[in-house]
């Protein structure tokens, strides 16, 4: 998809949460988190700039990228300040000690309105697409997510999705080999695109105990508000955004 059917830019508006240690971010649909090899500059090197201008800060701006999601998906994105959050993150991700939510906007539903989606996938680095199996073969990795069905409209449906391994494009694939293509995205079966070429799935929460500070922290972040549907369903969950 051309990169022109994007919107960039970043804002104050778009922090979540900041210290001296973390910054969380409501990244956009379409917004890169690192820049790319054709020089398209990324959400990572905006926030140095914010950050550069804002505080007034002579030398480099330290900025390390914890968490990235997609480049069509929007939601929460953390960011390290400092090299010692950004070591400890690190291993909490790996340690798979930082809860990872998700919501997604499907037509259909999996078999069952709750359950697990358990596959083992590979990685087409030529089409950047990932392919999920129902049983081991060759070097696939597996991949495991919970699913819970949150509510419904008419013709779409909102699942909450814990990932608990993570691997390439993992929710996208994982669900439509369930049979439930996320809205818009066309890569892995969804039947028509969103305006702006991004797909309906949103990162929804973080969870984790502060690298540093050591206490309990859940960064949330609104769901786009320009989208009617997405609106729609916050709501419906209570949100007041």
């Amino acid at each position: 998809m051309a990169n022109d059917t994007f919107t960039g830019g970043f804002s104050a508006g778009d922090i979540l949460y900041e210290d001296n240690h973390l910054i969380a971010v409501n990244k956009r649909a379409g917004q890169l988190v690192q820049s790319d090899t054709a020089g398209e500059p990324g959400l990572e090197e905006m926030i140095k700039a914010f950050i550069k201008e804002r505080d007034g800060k002579p030398g480099e701006v330290f900025l390390g990228v914890a968490h990235r999601i997609d480049r069509p998906v929007s939601g929460a994105v953390l960011f390290a300040k400092t090299s010692k959050a950004l070591v400890r993150l690190n291993e909490m991700l790996r340690d798979r000690s930082v809860k990872k939510i998700y919501w997604a906007i499907t037509e259909n539903i999996p078999e069952e309105p709750e359950g697990t989606l358990r596959h083992w996938m590979t990685r087409d680095g030529k089409t950047n697409r990932a392919h999920a199996y129902a049983s081991p073969r060759g070097d696939a990795k597996e991949a495991v997510l919970r699913y819970r069905l949150l509510g419904g409209s008419k013709n779409y449906r909102l699942l909450e999705v814990e990932l608990i391994t993570g691997r390439h494009h993992q929710i996208r694939c994982q669900l439509a080999k369930a049979g439930c293509p996320i809205k818009g995205d066309l890569k892995y079966g969804a039947p028509r695109s969103n305006p702006g070429g991004g797909i309906s799935l949103h990162s929804r929460s973080l969870s984790f105990v502060h690298p540093v500070r050591r206490e309990p922290l859940t960064i949330t972040a609104p769901v786009p508000k320009e989208d009617s549907l997405w609106s729609f369903f916050e709501k419906s969950q209570g949100g007041d955004e």
